[in-house]
């Protein structure tokens, strides 16, 4: 239900804390059929709900200047449209749309960006959240006024999918993205704990994951551990990969953090990188000593060969507008204090 209010005024740039975001909640900037959860709003981002049908695509697109993304579902476009509300499975080679439970009424000082959620991104469901009049995915600008969506695309695992599940999050930006600093992230091909473990390899034809089901699947019915005894890994073409980082993550209550390539000439692999962040993300006083960013990798189009050390990506560090009321892993988190680990959905 859509509120009228004054605009909630934002005077601090960078990036909003989760305060700051109830407030935006409160005054109708974020506007939602039905209450927004109280789990939804982390420490400087917010979960974002799939909502009840789903459109099965012929291809991905984007709106462009002046078209709703509603205008573009057509004939020509959707071959299906799908009834999620008893849970619908998400096929594997598919393009999907799906409105989601929140829209926006942005004030003009503020503009917001999206990414997967940790979880997503370790099943290899490709995800992308699209406004109207688009131009790229995964951006907002300031001032935006309308619905939202998520492209989802299941790449390995296909999945079972209900109203409410959580695949995405935003960030809400007030004024220009600055970036204070970054850090390297490399691959560990060593092993963190004492099983000799280094990663994960998907399995190829595994059964469906259940979205809503967690710690519900069995590890090694999807998944194929890796060892790694001489400090090198050869990824196969088309393959998907769970690592590791060499290094410990910290994030400072007063920033957060997205996770960027470093070039695209590095080799002949990608990953997908879950993206956000939040402050507090492996700091002792939250519970997240020794902390590290999980990868998920892809290999690309012929076999490639990391070694134990090699720089894959860069943790690019950008300012909160104020301190948030909570850091993450403070109020219980899946991710703080992990070394290698899968998605919430499986029992290792």
């Amino acid at each position: 239900m859509r509120k009228e209010s004054k605009p909630y005024e934002i005077t601090r740039p960078g990036i909003l804390p989760k305060q700051d975001i109830d407030q935006l909640i409160a005054h109708g900037h974020v506007i939602s059929d039905t209450q927004v959860e109280a789990g939804q709003v982390q420490p400087a981002s917010l979960d974002l709900r799939l909502g009840t049908v789903a459109y099965r695509l012929r291809a991905s697109f984007l709106p462009g200047n002046a078209r709703s993304v509603a205008e573009c579902l057509d004939d020509h476009l959707v071959m299906h449209k799908i009834d999620l509300k008893g849970g619908a499975v998400l096929e594997t080679g598919c393009v999907y749309l799906v409105p989601l439970q929140e829209s926006l009424r942005l004030p003009e000082n503020l503009s917001a960006s999206a990414n997967p959620k940790s979880s997503t991104g370790r099943l290899d469901v490709f995800t992308r959240v699209i406004a109207d009049n688009a131009h790229q995915f995964e951006a907002v600008p300031a001032g935006y006024e309308g619905p939202l969506y998520v492209e989802i695309a299941p790449r390995t695992f296909s999945v079972l999918a209900r109203p409410g599940d959580k695949l995405v999050q935003i960030r809400f930006r007030h004024g220009e993205k600055q970036t204070l600093n970054s850090q390297t992230v490399s691959i560990d091909l060593e092993g963190i704990g004492n099983d000799g473990i280094i990663g994960w390899r998907a399995r190829r034809h595994s059964g469906l994951v259940d979205l809503s089901k967690i710690a519900g699947h069995k590890a090694l019915d999807f998944w194929q551990p890796l060892s790694a005894p001489d400090g090198r890994l050869i990824l196969d073409p088309d393959e998907f990969y769970i690592l590791a980082s060499k290094e410990a993550v910290q994030i400072p209550n007063d920033q957060a953090a997205e996770m960027a390539p470093i070039a695209p000439e590095i080799g002949e692999f990608r990953a997908h990188y879950a993206g956000f962040f939040d402050p507090g993300f492996g700091m002792a006083e939250a519970g997240g000593s020794g902390s590290r960013a999980v990868l998920e990798v892809r290999g690309r189009d012929v076999p490639f060969m990391l070694r134990h050390g090699q720089a894959v990506a860069k943790l690019d560090f950008e300012p909160l507008s104020s301190l948030p009321d909570n850091l993450y892993g403070q109020n219980g988190s899946h991710y703080q204090a992990q070394g290698l680990r899968l998605s919430k959905h499986f029992k290792q």
